[in-house]
């Protein structure tokens, strides 16, 4: 009998391993999903091989954070340069050409849409009548001999008036950076022989590190090349300090010139890192180093050792725009701490590990009832800010605008784990992040179940048209932020079956 129950548990075993097998989905599998996901977006979607955030079934009607009409593509991701990158990641992954050919169009649409200045402006113009409305590297006025000179004293925050509003080369929102990092893998992809694209990125790299302020930081966005970095007499190398006092209502004066705010600062320094990592050159090492540097000294001193989001030139936090006071902030805090973590992965330099205790410590204790963050502290008190609808200073949460994030999941914990980890470390064993659990045979099922049989993955949700009226299309809507995840859903678990 004892005999009987073991083999039928044995079988049962068995049959559960087979059909388990049965249900994990083959390498060939995934990569055929890949090939029609690439084909749909390459074929149907793109406009001049570029992308925007949301596309109608037949990429007739097309938006990113605004209208993106026919010969428009968006460069702000989730655009063109994310799309390119899970190209160029399934390309890497597979060795099929189709996704390079992809991920090589993304490119030269970038290209395309270079400034004068060096980087890039939220969107790119292939209509030749809007094109006019930039100062296009390619254009009669994008060479060099139109550089304007450096305006004294050397700064991008002391302009008040924008003279070349065509050429404003954007940091904000991982524009430029994104761009800029998809050209430098394409560039190392085709072994630094395409001209063009190693030209632009050399013009880009050149452009941001005489950008790059004395102190370390990068600002949100500069109007012409710079052709010299900022001067050190007007922009001192301090360390953060609290002002004395600060208005409660919006100042308009935009005095901020350090900018931690959606990751511009720390953006620049990860592209910087890699730029260091495929091109071997020192001097984009030190830029990155000069950018962490600057990051330790912008933590502010007890009774709130964190960040905040913008800084003025005598290192004080100080408004940005109406909804972003002076204030300490949770969410570009923990952006703060994981560059420095990068730093330190990157290095080895334990100067940027230095930080993070007294940071820990004081933003565990932030962490609201809820779980969450606030985006801002108030100064000093430590009260969470929050800004009612109409835009008025305020402690309470219950009326605040839509439009923008006021609380943020806390990462604390994890940001710690991976410090401790560092931490422990003992000489010669490797920094690099461990690698990531690969997704579920589940969760790729899933996936290749809902792509449709053209490849893309359609679902509810609305696109504008060219005037800016939302369309609901009975299909569905093509979002390129899904494609993005999809792919590298479908990127990783091919790379686990190797």
């Amino acid at each position: 009998m004892l005999a009987r129950s073991a083999f039928t548990l044995a079988l049962i075993l068995a049959l559960t391993a087979f059909a388990s097998a049965q249900d994990k989905p083959s390498a060939d599998e995934v990569k055929a999903a890949l090939q029609k996901s690439t084909k749909f977006f390459h074929t149907k979607i793109a406009d001049h091989g570029g992308y925007a955030w949301v596309s109608s079934l037949d990429g007739k009607l097309r938006e990113g954070e605004g209208v993106a009409g026919p010969g428009t593509i968006w460069v702000q991701p989730p655009g063109t340069p994310a799309v390119g990158m899970a190209f160029l990641d399934a390309y890497e992954v597979t060795g099929d050409e189709l996704h390079l050919k992809a991920a090589l169009d993304a490119t030269r649409a970038l290209v395309k849409g270079q400034l004068r200045s060096g980087g890039w402006n939220y969107r790119v113009e292939f209509d030749p009548a809007k094109r006019k409305a930039f100062i296009y590297r390619d254009s009669e006025k994008g060479s060099r001999q139109f550089i304007p000179k450096t305006p004294a004293p050397g700064g991008w925050d002391v302009w008040k008036k924008r003279q070349y509003k065509g050429d404003i080369t954007t940091l904000d929102d991982d524009t430029t950076p994104a761009a800029l990092r998809l050209l430098m893998r394409m560039d190392a992809a085709l072994k630094f022989k395409d001209k063009e694209i190693h030209g632009a990125v050399e013009y880009a790299l050149e452009s941001l590190l005489n950008a790059q302020y004395p102190i370390g930081a990068w600002s949100h966005n500069y109007d012409c090349f710079p052709t010299q970095q900022p001067d050190v007499k007007h922009y001192p190398i301090k360390n953060a300090s609290f002002p004395e006092k600060w208005s409660r209502t919006w100042t308009k004066d935009f005095t901020g010139c350090y900018m931690l705010n959606d990751r511009i600062t720390q953006n620049v320094i990860a592209t910087m890192l890699l730029a260091h990592r495929i091109y071997n050159d020192k001097k984009y090492l030190a830029a990155a180093e000069k950018g962490g540097k600057f990051l330790i000294a912008a933590q502010l001193p007890d009774p709130q050792p964190a960040w905040a989001q913008q800084y003025d030139r005598n290192m004080q936090p100080v408004w940005d725009r109406k909804f972003e006071p002076p204030a300490i902030t949770g969410l570009e805090s923990q952006d703060a701490l994981d560059t420095l973590l990068l730093l330190y992965r990157e290095t080895g330099d334990r100067k940027y590990l230095e930080p993070m205790p007294k940071a820990l410590a004081y933003l565990k204790k932030c962490v609201l009832p809820n779980g969450k963050l606030a985006r801002f502290y108030e100064l000093q008190t430590n009260k969470p800010l929050y800004f009612t609808k109409d835009y008025k200073l305020t402690y309470d949460s219950d009326d605040v605008p839509t439009h923008y994030g006021f609380t943020f999941s806390s990462r604390l914990n994890s940001i710690e784990k991976e410090y401790k980890r560092l931490l422990a470390l003992k000489p010669g064993e490797s920094r690099e992040l461990p690698p990531a659990s690969p997704p579920s045979a589940e969760a790729v099922r899933k996936i290749i179940a809902a792509q449709s049989a053209d490849g893309g993955w359609l679902e509810p949700g609305d696109v504008r048209d060219a005037t800016g009226k939302k369309v609901t299309p009975k299909e569905g809507v093509v979002k390129s932020e899904r494609f993005i995840h999809n792919v590298g859903v479908l990127n990783r678990y091919l790379k686990s079956t190797r």
